[in-house]
């Protein structure tokens, strides 16, 4: 029984996503490019419709073999697209940061 368990255990290792420190050096490449974009631009505490439209062209430039990671950073860029649409509605800066928790998942601290 323990021996089954034990190799349930090491089974599901192998099968649960990678974690940062495994990730493969394209993932840690792109995701070292959304921490550039992100850093780059103007005061999002003093300008955030500003912030959002200086991130969203090169938000959209980015690209990766990685599905999740596109997915995650797409999604982030077309939210601060509606950031900047709307002028900052509540309801489009809530979807940047829903949006940002996705790119954080894959890429710890990139959408800080």
């Amino acid at each position: 029984m323990a021996v089954a368990l034990l190799f349930l255990g090491v089974l599901s290792a192998c099968a649960s996503p990678g974690t940062p420190a495994t990730a493969s050096s394209a993932v840690q490449h792109t995701c070292q490019a959304v921490s550039a974009v992100l850093s780059d631009g103007p005061d999002p505490g003093a300008d955030p419709v500003g912030y959002a439209e200086a991130q969203v062209l090169p938000l959209r430039q980015i690209h990766t073999s990685d599905q999740h990671l596109q997915k995650a950073i797409d999604a982030l860029a077309t939210a601060y697209q509606e950031v900047f649409d709307t002028n900052g509605s509540e309801a489009a800066t809530a979807a940047v940061h829903g949006a940002s928790d996705q790119v954080n998942t894959i890429c710890p601290g990139a959408a800080s």
